[in-house]
Parts: structure tokens; C-alpha cells; sequence
């Protein structure tokens, strides 16, 4: 069993069209088809179904696809522990992270990169807690940064980085002089504008509001903050956003931020990895920046940002 063969059946998974496969290979699509049929042949299961075209993996496939994934983050964990003995680390940090922590996961980044400046980090930042989860468990993605309450986070290591709490921004016309904080009745009197239903951002507000038989029913919905933000700035909306958003976006101009009285909407931001040990160097080094970097206490600091 060659690596390769491991690689282009893992490619094919991916993929799942053999021509599309064998060009993320830099191979023809004969040398990546005779590859795997040579696998096959070793393991003497079929992993592919085959009619005039890729038709799925067999069941046999699909297990062993885990396998094989498993075995090549191995090997690029144990070539990753060798060069940082020679070198220092070297190589590609794959990291998954939800939209609510795409401005703050510069907090981990940036001290990961100061320093590991050899190390290339790709990051995604649209991607659902549940994906991200998924995605580490089948070496996709070296770590993410997900909601982890309600997930399945077995066999992998959470490392919580901080908690997130929203506010209202709204045009200080609106506010009627108010400063500090506002209930939560008052503010939903307000035009008020959200995340759609199902984002786990609305989510969040929705069920704290339900404890208490309140109901956000908000005239504009949207699947972005920098619009919330856009439209507040109009001076005509309010919105509940996360505080850490507004670290990197900054309220709008003409905009008061307000502590919300009453039900929190909060929740945890934390770290997964894969837990088997002793796991891929640079994972390892990813959860020491985030530790040293102090995001609970540069994140999750209860004053509201300062507004013009």
C-alpha cells in the first residue's frame, strides 16, 4: 500500500468524479483509476462503485475512506514534528471558523503567525459549527472554531476561548437619550432589524427572549452583521449584534451601543481539535497561541465599546 494510492482514493472522495480527482492529483485520470483499483485489489474489497461514470464509494469504501484520511494526516503530522525539529514549523494550518468569530479569530492568527512565520494558515469563515465539527473528524480541517454547545464533540479536544455577548447598537434618535443599558420590551419596540431565523446568532436571541414569553419580530432580516451595521447606520434601525463584532467593525456613525437588562444572550467560543495523541504539531502549537493570546480577556471584556 503506497501513500499515493491512499491520496488519490481520498482525492476521489472528495471529488467524487474521477477526472476532477485526478486533476487535484496533477495525475492523468488512467494513473489515478489504476491506482486505486491497485488498492483494491490489495485490500480485496471494492471501494468504488463504477458504471460509465463515478457512481459513489461501496460501503466498504466509505469506511475505509476514514481510514485513509486518518492515515495521511498521520503522515503529515509525523512530517511536520520532523521539520519543526530541523527548521521550525513549516507547512499548511487548515482552520474552519463560524461567521461570528471571523473579525476575533485575528486574535489567534496573528500571534500564531508572529510566531510561526513559516507556517501558511487558510482560513474559512462561512462555515457552520456542525460543518466545522464534521470537517476535523475527517481531517479536512485541522481545527475550528465553532459554538460547541449542542455539538457532538467526541474524540475531540475543546479549548474554550471566550463568551460571546450581544448588545443593541442603535441612531441615537432612537434611544431618546438613553445610555448604559435598556430592557428588553424597550428595545424591541424599535425597528428592529436581525439575523435571519435558523443563524445561531438569531438563534440565541430567540431562545433567551422565549424565557422570559417575549418575541423579537424584527421588520428586515438579513445573513450578514455588516448589513445590520449598514442599516443602523441609516440612523432609522436598531439591531442586537455580538459585542466582539464591534471590536474590529466599530459602531456606525451617529450610533449608541446598550447593554441589554434582563435575559443574556450569550454563548461559548471555543477551540476544536482532534484529540488522539499526540496529534499534529501544528494543532498543538495553534492551542498554545490561542491560550497565550488572552482571548477570553481581549474578547469578552464587559464594557461596551466606546461609541462617537
Amino acid at each position: 500500500m503506497l501513500f499515493r494510492q491512499l491520496e488519490y482514493f481520498v482525492a476521489l472522495a472528495r471529488e467524487r468524479h474521477f477526472a476532477r480527482a485526478a486533476a487535484a492529483c496533477y495525475v492523468s485520470q488512467p494513473a489515478l483509476s489504476e491506482a486505486i483499483r491497485k488498492l483494491e485489489q490489495e485490500l480485496k474489497v471494492p471501494l468504488v462503485r463504477r458504471g460509465r461514470a463515478f457512481e459513489g464509494l461501496t460501503p466498504e469504501g466509505e469506511r475505509l475512506v476514514l481510514w485513509a484520511r486518518r492515515i495521511l494526516a498521520d503522515r503529515d503530522a509525523l512530517e511536520h514534528e520532523v521539520a519543526a525539529l530541523q527548521t521550525g514549523l513549516t507547512g499548511e494550518l487548515r482552520l474552519g471558523v463560524i461567521p461570528a468569530a471571523s473579525t476575533t479569530v485575528a486574535v489567534i492568527t496573528d500571534a500564531f503567525c508572529a510566531e510561526h512565520p513559516l507556517v501558511r494558515v487558510q482560513l474559512e469563515t462561512s462555515l457552520r459549527s456542525a460543518d466545522i465539527v464534521e470537517r476535523v473528524r475527517r481531517f479536512e480541517l485541522d481545527a475550528g472554531i465553532v459554538y460547541p454547545d449542542g455539538q457532538d464533540t467526541a474524540g475531540l479536544l475543546v479549548t474554550p476561548l471566550y463568551e460571546e455577548r450581544h448588545v443593541l447598537v442603535a441612531g441615537r434618535d432612537l434611544l431618546a437619550g438613553r445610555s448604559g443599558s435598556i430592557d428588553w420590551p424597550d428595545a424591541l419596540e424599535l425597528p428592529m432589524c436581525l439575523l435571519n431565523k435558523g443563524m445561531r446568532g438569531r438563534q440565541l436571541i430567540d431562545d433567551a427572549l422565549a424565557t422570559h414569553g417575549l418575541e423579537a419580530t424584527p421588520q428586515l432580516e438579513t445573513d450578514s452583521i455588516a448589513t445590520l451595521l449598514a442599516h443602523i447606520e441609516t440612523g432609522r434601525w436598531a439591531s442586537i449584534v455580538p459585542q466582539t463584532w464591534l471590536r474590529s467593525l466599530r459602531p456606525p456613525p451617529g450610533a449608541s451601543v446598550l447593554r441589554l437588562d434582563g435575559p443574556a444572550v450569550a454563548a461559548r467560543i471555543a477551540l476544536v481539535t482532534d484529540a488522539v495523541e499526540p496529534g499534529s504539531v501544528l494543532t498543538r502549537a495553534l492551542i498554545r497561541s490561542a491560550r497565550g493570546a488572552g482571548a477570553d480577556g481581549a474578547l469578552a471584556g464587559s464594557s461596551v465599546p466606546a461609541t462617537d
